[in-house]
């Protein structure tokens, strides 16, 4: 029960109240959230709930703070997010008051982290306490004291940055959902989620106290207004870089799937940069570079987009297997090739399709019911064929598929300037025209979704997968 417990939730179980949408950040674009309070509210006791997916690893990022540019000093500053380490981390302006050992790599789900801080407790180790999935951390590799009836910058009137610190530096790059800020109240995380009583598993419900003078609650359910607070406060955030396009359907009670920079047999030099929520992948080497989704496929009828937004050199899009991962893991697994134009299949080669361009937008429909699999493969909409046509399981040759239950999953592959931006549903970072959905009202596709196809999402997965 433990080890459920501490486990990063991805959204597979339900939960009897449902997030709807979250904020999706990115470093690259300087985005961030400020508010500037007018007056102070209590600067000993607040507590910060959020939940956080993570999309890019060993950056140094801000998740909430304020750091003031000139009267920065531990009285007026407090902020807290992620070490280049991948640690969690409390600071102040002259130091570390948390860091923990723990590490937070974990980009196919999401964390719900809170952060309660009562500076008037006798106790040094009570005056800052962290939360993680309704865990209280007590590992940490710094954990310094903070002097008992300090006001810290929190609730200070001075700029309250998500996503930065006001030094515009430490960019948080990932999304963000379902954030409650409570001035004046040092709360624990059963005032925000709960376990799930079958699986132990933590999620998300509705916060039902008070926010206090200087508290708010972003839901990001407005595409036009993503810094209202809807506490009833009106404590509203102004946005920095951010439009209606940065709201995602990405959230704590359906995760969807993103690009995975863990590929640890490829390592980070044949690793595509990633970027725009775990949704964009770019080479800009004379070298192969990939990425793979965050989640694998072993049943069920599946469906995504990538638009192939700078086609050079070798440029490719299908499917990979963990069975080819610590092997050659370029042209493995089925991936139709735009420059031949070919099918790879085990680095075997055959002829398919009419190829693609800059700006073309490649759609799959993967059926893993089917024996053997098929996949569909579409280009602006037109149907270019069953790219695992002719393909058995564990067939005999180069040409072959692996056993369904090692999983197949979305990846992309390129060989000097190559420019991808993927679309499983919660976010892209292409335009989207059309907003098609699948058949169960999830996903934000340019085409429609075959008939019975779904997107990769976890409460699809729940039903279909």
């Amino acid at each position: 029960m433990e080890t459920l417990q501490r486990t990063a939730n991805r959204g597979s179980i339900s939960t009897g109240y449902d997030i709807d949408n979250s904020l999706k950040l990115e470093a690259d674009n300087s985005e961030y959230l400020e508010r500037d309070p007018s007056s102070a509210g209590n600067r000993k006791l607040f507590t910060t709930s959020m939940w956080v997916k993570r999309t890019e690893i060993g950056q140094a990022s801000t998740i909430f703070g304020v750091q003031p540019a000139s009267s920065g000093s531990d009285a007026n500053t407090f902020q807290f997010g992620f070490t280049s380490g991948d640690k969690f981390q409390c600071g102040l302006q002259t130091f570390y008051a948390l860091q923990s050992n723990r590490l937070f790599r974990d980009t196919s789900a999401w964390y719900h982290i809170v952060v309660a801080v009562d500076t008037t407790q006798s106790t040094a180790a009570n005056r800052i306490k962290l939360y993680v999935n309704g865990v209280q951390e007590t590992s940490f590799s710094i954990q310094a004291t903070i002097t008992q009836d300090s006001d810290l910058g929190i609730n200070f009137t001075e700029p309250h940055r998500i996503g930065t610190l006001l030094s515009n530096s430490w960019y948080f790059s990932g999304y963000i959902a379902e954030m409650n800020h409570i001035d004046g109240q040092t709360l624990t995380p059963t005032d925000f989620g709960e376990f799930d009583s079958d699986t132990g598993i933590w999620k998300p419900k509705a916060y039902a106290g008070s926010y206090g003078t200087n508290g708010f609650y972003l839901d990001f359910e407005s595409s036009g207004s993503l810094g209202a607070d809807s506490s009833g406060n009106s404590n509203n955030f102004t946005l920095n870089n951010i439009t209606s396009a940065d709201q995602a359907t990405d959230t704590p009670t359906n995760n969807f799937c993103t690009l995975n920079p863990l590929m640890t047999n490829a390592g980070s030099t044949n690793y595509l940069t990633v970027t725009e929520g775990g949704t964009k992948g770019v080479n800009a080497a004379a070298a192969y570079k990939i990425s793979n989704s965050s989640i694998g496929l072993s049943s069920g009828k599946w469906y995504w987009e990538v638009k192939a937004t700078d086609v050079n050199g070798v440029t490719a899009i299908g499917v990979t297997m963990p069975n080819y991962w610590d092997a050659d893991y370029t042209l493995q697994g089925c991936i139709y090739y735009a420059q031949g134009p070919q099918r790879y299949n085990n680095a075997s080669a055959s002829s398919f399709g009419s190829g693609y361009s800059d700006g073309d937008i490649i759609s799959f429909a993967l059926d893993m019911d089917a024996t053997p699999p098929t996949m569909e493969v579409y280009k602006n909409n037109s149907s270019e064929g069953n790219l695992m046509a002719g393909l058995s399981i564990n067939g005999t040759g180069g040409a072959f598929l692996p056993e369904k239950k090692d999983f197949y999953f979305p990846k992309i592959v390129g060989y000097n300037a190559n420019t991808f931006e993927c679309n499983f549903g919660g976010y892209t970072s292409f335009s989207i025209s059309s907003a098609e959905s699948d058949a169960n009202g999830y996903g934000n596709f340019e085409y429609a979704p075959p008939s019975g196809y779904y997107a990769i999402c976890t409460k699809n997965l729940a039903e279909d997968g």
